[in-house]
């Protein structure tokens, strides 16, 4: 069974930042590309985020986080970070982290995630 778990969301004020984390168990973590996601109320889940997996180096970023938003993995933990830096109140919304499906590399794509975390609330007040 496979389980994504996040953390490190809050509330903060814009411009300041939040680090969030998703821990992985119940496969071979370094094998996978993961992804963070996030959806606002009434909108649909987009993209934020994406790594490949362990041995090819490559990082994805949405247009509005590109420059503020650092993704990076740490495979010894099984964890990956998302550094958010220079929040917007936009930047409001639940935040999951999802794996790939085996052998997919960086994509935005929702359907190419097969596992999901439960998602944590970030809150940007202005």
């Amino acid at each position: 069974q496979v389980q994504l778990v996040e953390s490190g969301g809050g509330l903060v004020q814009a411009g300041g930042s939040l680090r969030l984390s998703c821990a992985a168990s119940g496969r071979t973590f370094s094998s996978y590309a993961i992804g963070w996601f996030r959806q606002a109320p009434g909108k649909e889940r987009e993209f934020v985020a994406a790594i490949t997996r362990s041995g090819v180096v490559g990082t994805s970023y949405a247009d509005s986080v590109k420059g503020r938003f650092t993704i990076a993995r740490d495979n010894a933990k099984n964890t990956v970070s998302l550094q958010m830096n220079s929040l917007k109140p936009e930047d409001t919304a639940v935040y999951h982290c999802a794996s790939a499906r085996l052998g997919l590399g960086l994509t935005a794509n929702v359907g190419s995630y097969d596992y999901w975390g439960q998602g944590t609330q970030v809150t940007v007040s202005s």
